[in-house]
């Protein structure tokens, strides 16, 4: 199973996303021995990571039906989505904007984040072949690819934002799908780790998710992949599992990179694993977002996946990333 990712509406103010994270280890690539990991520029420290709340992010797809809704008429579904729309959720970039747009889009969010007083969150999603051929086939060319990420350092220098570097970049490498993709996706991942770490910016590796490959193995690539020099990992985007679930299964990667910190994506693990993975049906709202201060290596609790994206034409939804009102109302009823 991929995680699937297509966006909707470039030019928007806000890009729905949709990213399910896989449950079975392909055949093919291992994963490299932990000793082909290179030294890597110095990290963020994980205790300045998180230093203020979470920025809320306005004028989401969430918030726009809520505004829809009530205009309607339609208060008790408002109320609902109201669960989502007051959350902050996290900021992907990719690819689909050109770059003046991605200037704006990163000015635009920096400086209501400034007016807040919190902590930016975004996410890079434009790795050259990007999800191996998949649902979600994309990305920059090699050549692109680093000029893109100095972009983004550039234009956020400064705002100690952090970063989550380009989900399933590494997980998926396993699949026979990406059969040779980790010879240039493990360099480009420690090359922009550096670029974005020289720009004070917080970076956390893919670090899969407690269904998908082992401990053993998803350190072994963080390791090849430059975990050195980043802040830490992630686990469970766009997935299902139990917050204890999750937390357990980084800790034994964390133990096996140098003891690096996590965040967690609970967007949608209220129920756990339901069985299906796309628009998957009974799924509920995860907790709130927050930050987690005085939780040994664990940063943060994140909204990574944003409730209400489609995960595809599957389940009654629309096309991936667009937005699904029905799903959403039951992931908040699910809760």
């Amino acid at each position: 199973m991929r995680r699937k990712h297509v966006f909707a509406d470039a030019v928007a103010a806000s890009c729905g996303l949709t990213l399910v994270a896989a449950l079975t280890l392909g055949v093919g690539t291992t994963a490299p021995d932990a000793a082909s990991a290179e030294a890597a520029p110095a990290a963020v420290s994980a205790s300045a990571a998180f230093p203020r709340p979470l920025y809320l992010e306005p004028n989401t797809d969430a918030a726009k039906s809520a505004a829809r809704l009530r205009s309607e008429g339609s208060v008790a579904s408002a109320s609902l989505i109201d669960q989502i729309a007051t959350q902050p959720t996290a900021i992907w970039l990719g690819d689909w904007y050109t770059t003046a747009l991605l200037r704006s889009v990163i000015k635009r969010n920096v400086d209501a984040s400034k007016a807040q007083g919190t902590t930016l969150v975004f996410v890079t999603y434009a790795i050259p072949n990007r999800d191996c051929g998949g649902y979600s086939a994309g990305g920059h060319t090699n050549a692109e690819y680093l000029d893109w990420n100095r972009e983004i350092a550039a234009d956020l220098q400064g705002t100690s934002a952090v970063i989550l570097v380009e989900p399933d970049s590494l997980a998926m490498l396993s699949d026979a799908k990406c059969a040779g993709t980790a010879a240039t996706r493990l360099p480009l991942l420690r090359d922009a780790v550096g670029i974005l770490a020289a720009a004070g910016l917080s970076t956390y590796l893919d670090g899969g998710n407690s269904r998908w490959l082992s401990p053993t193995d998803q350190a072994a690539w963080l390791n090849a992949a430059g975990i050195s020099g980043a802040t830490g990992f992630y686990t469970n985007v766009a997935n299902y599992n139990p917050v204890a679930l999750e937390r357990d299964y980084a800790g034994k990667v964390s133990s096996r990179v140098g003891l690096k910190h996590y965040v967690i994506d609970v967007s949608r693990n209220g129920r756990g694993w339901t069985g299906t993975w796309c628009n998957s049906p009974g799924a509920g709202l995860g907790v709130n977002p927050r930050v987690t201060p005085d939780s040994g290596k664990l940063d943060a609790l994140l909204w990574v996946k944003h409730p209400g994206a489609s995960d595809g034409t599957c389940n009654g939804g629309p096309a991936a990333g667009a937005w699904f009102e029905s799903y959403a109302l039951d992931l908040v009823r699910n809760r």
